[in-house]
């Protein structure tokens, strides 16, 4: 851990290399905002359920103060007054996690630069990195803004993204969804669902859509030239074929299959309306190697009405 001083201010600790994170941990980034609150529950009951630790971060941010151009001596007053905030926010951040879970083992951490980019190192050594849909806090508004979508294309374990409503009851049995491409980049987002459905006894969805197109370019097309009946016992063969290995894994996992047409995008967001967790790959069949994030994964991290975890294909 390296110690960075900002003269007339306390000491801010920006971790290289956080060694406090272990492979088995769930980490989460707040600042704030009731999008993070969301997500420190939301993470704190995954970490009980399954016995794993909690790691609560937060990096600072001087942006919003509006001091980036005062005097030196001002601008130190500024440095103290926004440590002790981040160090409220994280307190208070582990209060909200003990109403989830009060025998939690929690650790935080505070760094005083970083944010998407030390959320990304962080990735490296946890089970699972958990972020709010967007950040509105007073302190560290740029941390959850844009960050999900840079982590998500960087991450280096599974990210989630916590949006929508908490279930009104529990147990929560809505089901996992997965958006299978049939490409084998899709295949450790399909292995992740399995595993989350797994977990938390739940059915699995595995949505396959045949053409990244919009929803609907191909109404007119399958209404002439392909039988529906052949497309579809076509496609769902596509699509028992990149869950066949999976079922052996996870025997107790009860999957539904849906296969469209076209319209990833919206069938999925339609499918988010009923799920506890959908589940995508950072980038389709159709992705450069260059692109980090699809459209699609994109799009749903900002528009989903539940949590999303994005996974890429060449996590460690």
């Amino acid at each position: 851990m390296t110690d960075v001083k900002f003269p007339g201010s306390k000491t801010h600790h920006e971790p290289a290399h956080d060694e406090s994170v272990r492979s088995n941990t769930v980490v989460v980034g707040i600042d704030g905002s009731p999008a993070s609150d969301d997500a420190v529950r939301w993470a704190a009951a995954t970490a009980a359920d399954r016995g794993l630790p909690l790691h609560i971060v937060h990096a600072l941010d001087f942006a919003p103060s509006g001091y980036s151009g005062a005097p030196f001596i001002q601008t130190a007053q500024v440095f103290e007054w926004i440590e002790d905030e981040g160090k409220t926010l994280l307190q208070r951040a582990e209060e909200v996690a003990r109403t989830v879970a009060p025998a939690l083992e929690i650790t935080t951490r505070l760094a005083a630069t970083g944010s998407a980019r030390w959320l990304i190192d962080l990735s490296a050594h946890a089970r699972m990195l958990v972020l709010g849909s967007s950040g509105t806090g007073r302190v560290g508004e740029a941390l959850l803004g844009s960050t999900p979508v840079a982590v998500a294309s960087h991450g280096r374990c599974p990210v989630v993204v916590v949006r929508g409503e908490a279930p009104e009851s529990l147990p929560d049995t809505r089901p996992v969804v997965v958006g299978v491409d049939g490409s084998t980049l899709s295949e450790k987002a399909v292995r992740a669902a399995f595993e989350e459905a797994g977990l938390r006894g739940v059915d699995l969805v595995a949505v396959h859509v045949w053409s990244d197109m919009r929803r609907g370019t191909f109404d007119e097309a399958v209404e002439v030239s392909i039988d529906p009946d052949a497309f579809a016992e076509s496609e769902q063969a596509l699509l028992a074929e990149r869950l066949a290995g999976f079922h052996d894994r996870y025997p107790d996992v009860n999957v539904r299959r849906e296969v469209y047409v076209d319209g990833p995008r919206a069938h999925l967001l339609a499918w988010s309306e009923k799920a506890q967790l959908l589940v995508v790959g950072s980038r389709g069949r159709g992705g450069f190697t260059g692109m980090l994030l699809g459209s699609t994964s994109n799009s749903l991290i900002r528009d989903a009405h539940c949590p999303v975890m994005v996974v890429r294909p060449d996590e460690s």
